[in-house]
């Protein structure tokens, strides 16, 4: 008896000895956690201040040749056309981006009129892509030459046309004023960020050192430590309870939460966010004219797709909670019924202004997409997911594919989905129009269908939404004029949206079935990508205007959902495995705005034009005071985003 009563006053001794140097333990990891939360609040801080001397540094640069550059804007050139024919010259350009258009005409330029004496005219050309100029003869119509050439922004440069020959004439550009670099702000933006990444990590390097710690918790903690102790823990001399053996095991622990899914949400919405604000005002951060791709036009199916990965994981979750799924569909419909009413809302620019005018109040958009990807996609899962997956055989030779075939009715659905889509874009009959037309009207296609522009698509959203009711200036304006309004968030592209929720969804269950096997989870999500590439590319047949279906935000065309679920399988799988599986990056800072996501894009559209998100510029036709601008305004909803996270505040639907 007496040994058995010292034997439990030593386990008393030595667990009470545990239990004060685990709380200790515990309150030295708050105190680094909270130094590491302030060098990071520190951090995020410094890019709005290092950011902004980045238009002090560029401004310079239109300085030289003031005179040349001051009547010139961005994305222009001065072109002065100089001719020595004795006959007057209609001058034309043509985009290279612009496929089977029409030649624009530039301007008219005057015989010469007198031998030695050429006559000239100067005009304005875009630098974004190369241009072809043609020079015809006028009255008789002519072609006298054409010329390629990719002018540079606020460069000024000369057109000689001269005679070789009586009948030959000979076209050449001469640069007359160098443009200037206007992409140097680019490389000094990236220049600072990578700075400030870099100070992170050394800064975070240092601090993990174990002599720097211990010398910070010696000056700054000691005290403060010892204070906790005794208060939470009590004295030395403290009576400490009894503590009993535990022959039951640990209650299982909440299945933890993927930070690449966050991080891969919070990379498409900044991009989003610095794109809708402007991207520095450079073609490849806005969206496509109409066929190809750009910056910009990837970061929305991206969204789409993690909201599809997320709904298969929230819905496991809950269902295994034990929530019935008729409480789920009506939380799953009063949430997408919240999206869409927002989405209307934010998009139409006199919200703020009372009732809304139902006159020109435009219907579709991002949020009202999301909305209907979500309610279609969720209510899927609803009717197929499975709450309990550790019961399901993994000997069955069908085990291999059990991610896929243990939904075919949703598989089934989605695949009617396409099917209605593709009759409704190639066969349904568009009047003055070919049938299955994917065009862009105004010039394209060489101005024969100017009215045309998105064929079926653009039909069914006059039809169902009225004119008045969708987006007036559709990007196909930029090159192509067109003239028609048109949607790209329209009700036809809603079909392939929710195809794409359903990839996410489809990833989303990889995850859940595999969970834990990191290499099955990694090796199915590059399957899929290259899957889905192989549809794009026999689609596309590898080319932008030439293909059987042409990759195509405006239309949401089939291959451009294969062509970003590629993509977006393959960045899943990249993240997955640095930020899960190997724990090389925390996915800071693109981490905390994923984790508010409705929030940030909300707060970005209402407002964009409130300062610190906007302010009046010196230069409006500057590249590096658009782009300044535009990163400090994301740098700005990274930061609240940070500081949102800290505060446990997360705004959720």
């Amino acid at each position: 008896m007496p040994k058995r009563n010292i034997n439990k006053k030593f386990r008393r001794a030595a667990a009470s000895s545990v239990a004060v140097s685990e709380k200790a333990r515990g309150i030295e990891m708050a105190q680094w956690k909270k130094m590491n939360m302030f060098y990071t609040s520190v951090i995020v801080s410094l890019i709005t201040i290092c950011v902004a001397p980045l238009n002090a540094e560029l401004s310079f640069s239109g300085l030289f040749n003031d005179k040349q550059h001051s009547k010139l804007k961005m994305d222009e050139a001065l072109l002065t056309v100089i001719n020595e024919l004795e006959t007057e010259v209609e001058v034309y350009w043509l985009s290279q981006r612009c496929y089977q258009c029409l030649y624009q005409q530039l301007g008219v330029v005057p015989a010469v009129t007198s031998p030695g004496q050429p006559s000239s005219k100067e005009f304005t050309v875009g630098t974004q892509h190369e241009i072809t100029l043609q020079a015809n003869s006028t009255p008789v119509i002519m072609e006298i030459c054409t010329v390629s050439f990719h002018f540079g922004e606020q460069g000024n440069y000369s057109l000689w046309l001269k005679n070789i020959s009586t009948s030959v004439a000979n076209c050449s550009i001469v640069t007359d004023v160098d443009p200037v670099n206007s992409y140097t702000p680019i490389l000094v933006a990236f220049l600072v960020f990578a700075g400030l990444g870099l100070l992170y990590a050394l800064g975070r390097a240092i601090f993990a050192l174990d002599w720097v710690r211990g010398v910070l918790f010696r000056i700054g903690g000691s005290m403060e430590t010892e204070r906790l102790i005794n208060s939470e823990l009590g004295s030395p001399g403290r009576t400490v309870m009894p503590v009993t053996d535990n022959i039951l095991p640990p209650p299982p622990s909440p299945s933890k939460r993927l930070r690449s899914l966050d991080t891969f949400r919070g990379i498409c919405l900044i991009i989003m966010v610095f794109v809708n604000y402007g991207g520095g005002r450079y073609w490849f951060f806005r969206h496509e004219s109409w066929n190809g791709l750009t910056v910009a036009d990837l970061v929305f199916p991206w969204f789409v797709f993690i909201m599809g990965t997320s709904i298969a994981l929230s819905i496991n979750s809950m269902l295994r909670s034990g929530s019935s799924r008729t409480s789920l569909l009506k939380k799953v419909v009063w949430r997408a019924l919240q999206l869409f009413i927002i989405g209307v809302i934010i998009i139409n620019p006199n919200y703020c202004q009372g009732f809304l005018s139902w006159d020109s109040l435009r219907i579709p958009g991002v949020l009202q997409r999301l909305a209907w990807s979500y309610l279609v996609v969720a209510c899927l899962d609803l009717l197929v997911a499975r709450g309990h997956l550790d019961i399901l055989p993994l000997d069955a030779w069908w085990s291999s594919c059990i991610d896929v075939l243990l939904y075919w009715p949703a598989w089934i659905f989605v695949l009617l989905l396409e099917i209605i889509w593709l009759c409704l874009t190639f066969l349904l009959p568009v009047p003055g129009c070919p049938t299955g037309y994917l065009g862009p009207g105004g010039i394209g296609d060489m101005g024969l269908y100017a009215n045309c522009t998105g064929g079926a698509a653009g039909l069914v959203d006059r039809w169902l939404l009225g004119e008045n009711h969708i987006y007036q200036t559709p990007s196909a304006r930029v090159i192509y004029a067109t003239q028609m309004p048109y949607d790209p968030e329209g009700v036809l592209g809603s079909i392939n949206s929710i195809v794409m929720a359903f990839l996410g969804l489809q990833a989303g269950k990889i995850i859940l079935h595999y969970r834990d096997l990191h290499s099955s989870i990694i090796s199915r999500f590059l399957i899929w990508g290259l899957f889905l590439g192989v549809i794009s590319a026999v689609l596309t047949k590898c080319s932008t205007d030439q293909g059987f279906i042409p990759v195509n935000k405006n239309l949401w065309s089939l291959s451009y959902v294969t062509t970003l679920g590629c993509f977006a399988y393959v960045l899943l799988a990249v993240v997955y495995y640095i930020i899960d599986v190997k724990k090389w990056w925390s996915g800071a800072p693109f981490f905390y705005p994923g984790m508010n996501s409705i929030l940030v894009y909300v707060g970005h559209e209402v407002f964009e034009d409130y300062f610190p998100f906007h302010w009046r510029m010196v230069n409006t036709q500057s590249h590096a005071e658009h782009l300044t601008q535009n990163l400090v305004a994301v740098s700005c909803w990274v930061f609240i985003s940070y500081i949102l996270y800290r505060k446990k505040i997360f705004w959720k639907i």
